[in-house]
Parts: structure tokens; sequence; C-alpha cells
């Protein structure tokens, strides 16, 4: 039904599925209400989309379930909170649905939506660029429109036929051009004339169990030819601190570790900006990385038999993961996947950056570059985007 016959307010709808998108969608609801003012706004959000007065029928934490055990185990519960989403989008009548990331719930939602006539947009694009290209086709099946973060995004999903748009990354717009590193340092309580390592091994509990004995490992080696460096491991929640400290006690470093060793909750991003190199897990982290302007070393290990079967049936398309190594179009970062992943591997590409300040000073620039080019005022462009949308539906 069109509005020019109801003359109600635009409705828009949104479900964000985790701390990120609620972000999103927050800065999405403030940037549209700003162009249509009496607005109204439901869906499923957290605390940062609820500020923004959105009417949210559940809250975002009840989608957030990682692992295939856990979704099991969840699963008759999400069945429930997507048919009574379902219901109420549908008596609702939005005038576009919005699925912030969580492409897992969103994907089918916006099908299921967009075969009975509501128009809807998907923000953040899975990674097409690494794997399974094909997906971009299936997303335009659920979604009209699909909002992208990254310039390299678009161009795919217009082989497949999809009106994809780039509108610039959100983390680039909040985090400064010129990151103040001695600030950062008195913040945390570094030593300010003694090097940092900072070491992100995953926020997830499999990715920490994972990597942290190797991170640890590695940055053993470290310390044995820099014995003033301060390691820090900043956790992102108890799960992950949990993880952490199980896998740092039965560790044969543990000893040698221990004085040098801090652990802090949070500040991840402050961290980064105090250290002098990151050694970190291949996501999202990365980006963060090289908005802060640091020296990083990117290293991942899936379960072999994954790595086996996604090597083996060619679904992997890209030689380069980290994501400052795909903006530029070439290795500026060290990447060490899957059998590279050793404790000498990554203490050798970590001392080179310590070693090699003019390499690390080399970086800079190129950081910057990267970040300009994403700095797009994202949530203005996305609702830029989502009202022409709109208004180009109801014409």
């Amino acid at each position: 039904m069109s509005r020019a016959h109801t003359a109600r307010p635009l409705r828009i709808a949104l479900v964000a599925g985790e701390a990120s998108g609620d972000l999103l969608g927050a800065g999405l609801i403030d940037e549209l209400r700003k162009r249509h003012p009496d607005t109204e706004f439901a869906g499923i959000g957290g605390e940062q989309m609820r500020a923004a007065e959105l009417d949210a029928w559940h809250d975002a934490s009840e989608l957030a379930v990682m692992g295939l055990a856990e979704v099991l185990r969840h699963l008759p519960r999400l069945l429930r909170l997507r048919r009574d989403l379902r219901k109420r989008l549908l008596a609702w009548q939005p005038d576009v649905f919005v699925g912030i990331d969580a492409p897992d719930f969103n994907l089918g939602v916006e099908r299921w939506l967009k075969q009975r006539g509501i128009r809807t947009v998907h923000y953040v694009s899975p990674s097409v660029w690494a794997w399974r290209e094909k997906r971009a086709e299936k997303i335009g099946r659920s979604a009209d429109q699909v909002l992208c973060l990254f310039p390299m995004e678009p161009a795919i999903y217009a082989r497949h036929g999809v009106d994809a748009r780039f509108v610039g990354h959100p983390l680039a717009d909040e985090m400064p051009l010129e990151p103040d590193r001695a600030a950062a340092r008195a913040a945390l309580g570094l030593d300010a004339t003694r090097p940092v390592l900072a070491l992100l091994p995953g926020s997830r509990v499999g990715e920490i169990e994972r990597l942290g004995a190797d991170f640890l490992a590695a940055a053993a080696r470290v310390l044995a030819v820099e014995p003033g460096l301060q390691i820090v491991v900043p956790m992102a929640n108890p799960q992950a601190h949990a993880a952490f400290k199980r896998v740092f006690a039965a560790h044969p470093d543990a000893t040698a570790l221990a004085p040098a060793l801090r652990e802090i909750v949070g500040h991840a991003r402050t961290l980064m900006i105090a250290s002098d190199v990151v050694l970190l897990a291949s996501g999202t982290a990365t980006l963060e990385a090289m908005l802060a302007k640091r020296p990083m070393v990117v290293a991942y290990k899936v379960a072999p038999l994954t790595y086996t079967l996604v090597k083996g049936l060619g679904l992997l398309k890209v030689d380069n993961y980290a994501l400052p190594n795909v903006l530029a179009g070439e290795r500026v970062v060290p990447e060490l996947m899957q059998h590279d992943c050793t404790p000498g591997k990554l203490a050798d590409a970590v001392l080179h950056w310590l070693r090699d300040p003019q390499a690390a000073a080399a970086l800079q620039p190129r950081f910057r570059e990267l970040h300009l080019q994403l700095r797009r005022d994202a949530s203005a462009r996305a609702a830029e985007a989502v009202a022409n949308g709109v208004s180009s539906g109801h014409g």
C-alpha cells in the first residue's frame, strides 16, 4: 500500500544482531530522522538503536548466537522469533526493511519480505570479495539494494546484476586521521620509553584457543631479544578473558612472559594506537589497526578440515585476506595463515617492524590514504540511499 494513499509517516523497519550493527543502526536512524523527522522506526536493535528511538520489538542480543552447536541449541527460539518478526512486519507494513549485517538471519527475512512487495536493503555486505562470489547473486534475490562498507564490493555485485552502493566505513569516520600515541600510552599507564607489543588473538573463544598459544610463544621469542618489551592483551569480553587465562596458564613460556605481560579489559583501540606493533587475528581488528596507523602482523588458523575443504573446492578467491592488503591491492603488511602461522615466523615478522623504524614509518602515508578513501560519512550516505530508494519506490 502506498503512503500517498494513507498519508501516514514513513515507516522503516531495521534489524541488527550485534554491537557493531547496533552502532550502524543508530547512526542510520539519526541521519534518516534529519531528512524525515516524523519517521517511525521499529524492529530489532540494541541499546544504541533504542537511544535513537527505535521501537525495539526484540533486543539485538537475542540474535547474537555463535557457532553451530550454539545455533542448534537456540534454533527453536530463533525460529519463533523470526515467525513473530515476520508477522509483525507484515502487519506494520514498513516502507522499507533494512537488515544490518547478521546475514544468516537477515537475508532470509529480506527475501521473504521482498516476495511480498516490501522494499529491502542489506547494510554491510558479507565478504563476497574473499570467497564464494556467487553469494552476490543470492543476496540480490533477498535485497533490492546492498550498502557496502568497502570500495571494491559494488563492482562484484554489478557483475551479478545487483544494485550495490559504497557508503564508506563508519570506523573511518570515527577514528582520527592522526592518532595521538603519547596520549594513548598515558591513558593505559604504559612506559613511554619502552616498546609495546599488542596481542589480539581474537574475540571468540575458538580463535583464542587456536591462536593464543602461538601468539604467546612468538611474544616470548620477541621478549628474549627485546627484554624491555611491554606485552599487552586486551580482552573483548569475560568469555574471551577466561579462554585466554586457560591458554596462558598451560603455556610453557608463562613464567618467562608473566613479568612483561598485562591483560586489560576492553580498550583494544587505545592499545593499538599506543603500540609499536600489533600481532592480531585476521578480521575487522586489522582495519582498526590500519586506521590506528600501526605496523601489524596478521595471523589466522582455521580447523584443518575446514581449510582443506575451502582450498580444495576453490571457494577462496584471494591471495590476501587482511583488509589493509585487500584495500591497498598489494601486501603492505605480513599475513601468516594456516601452515605459516608458527611462533618463529610470527616473531620474525614482529621483530622486522621493531628493528626497521623506516619500514614502519613508510606505512603511515599509505594507511592515511586508505583511511581517507573509507571516510565518506557512512551514516549520511546510507541514509541518503535508503531515503532515495523509498521515494523512488513510491514515486
